[in-house]
């Protein structure tokens, strides 16, 4: 088994949202906000090689919305999945699992595309099977009016029609050596990837801890449905993790790959950063 970082580009989010009730005076000091409060954020994928299997965690937000989207989330730097997939060697087709941890946007935006007329949507990963949790399934296509603006149809129901979608649980393993956690503090039945890689155990933190910025277990974002459970989520796979020596792959962290933990006298937080390539 073979693991790479896939960036798929950086985008800009509101430092208040990201850090929930954490005040601006702590949190501007590990993202430093623009004169509009926002702070970039990474657009990071997990690229798992297993024999002929080639398994992609989240894939961005992609390119298809229009002017008025990207306004609103600045979509910038020189990176993209196609140009991040490349540098290792793969394209769009050699891809044949899609994993998504769930179906806000700029987690699985990247699964659909235009035709080349613009006339109708289509899977971006022609060869690959797309997974997620039926119970998100349903969250996603019937959502709340908290949720509404992330969870974008033609990002979502072209998948279901092309007859590629496929259901996971924490019962799912398309490989061996690959499992699922779930959670459902930041929406409902978000699948976080475990994958054990020799003498690496490396959890996918997808939204529950999206930066390092995010380890102490009070930095909730107020994107969260249920904050409350995120606490304790965070203070279970945090201990678990540490317990059982994982490392950290971080979605969201503008310049944090990975890292090691350690218990300190404020609680779990980094040991060691790292590059996925470094392990």
């Amino acid at each position: 088994m073979k693991l790479y970082s896939v960036n798929a580009g950086h985008f800009k989010l509101d430092g208040g949202a990201m850090f929930g009730v954490v005040p601006k005076s702590i949190w501007n000091k590990l993202n430093p906000a623009d004169e509009n409060n926002m702070c970039s954020w990474a657009l990071r994928c997990l690229l798992i090689e297993d024999g002929n299997r080639l398994i992609l965690i989240d894939n961005g937000m992609g390119n298809k919305q229009d002017e008025k989207f990207f306004g609103y989330y600045y979509l910038h730097g020189d990176d993209s999945l196609e140009k991040s997939l490349k540098k290792h060697g793969f394209g769009f087709d050699d891809i044949t699992d899609m994993v998504l941890t769930h179906l806000h946007f700029d987690h699985c935006g990247g699964s659909i595309q235009y035709n080349s007329d613009r006339t109708k949507l289509e899977p971006v990963f022609k060869n690959a099977n797309y997974y997620c949790s039926a119970k998100h399934w349903e969250w996603a296509t019937h959502p709340n009016a908290r949720e509404k603006a992330s969870f974008i149809k033609e990002n979502i129901l072209p998948l279901k029609e092309s007859g590629r979608l496929q259901f996971i649980d924490e019962t799912s393993s398309l490989i061996p050596n690959l499992s699922f956690i779930e959670v459902n503090g930041h929406t409902e039945a978000m699948m976080l990837p475990l994958i054990q890689q020799k003498e690496n155990t490396i959890l996918y933190a997808a939204d529950l801890i999206p930066s390092a910025a995010h380890l102490p277990i009070p930095y909730v974002m107020g994107y969260d449905v249920r904050p409350l459970e995120t606490l304790k989520e965070k203070e279970h796979i945090l201990n678990r993790a540490l317990e059982h020596n994982w490392k950290l792959f971080f979605e969201h962290d503008p310049l944090i790959e990975l890292v090691s933990l350690e218990r300190t006298e404020r609680g779990i937080r980094q040991k060691d950063k790292m590059l996925l390539s470094e392990i």
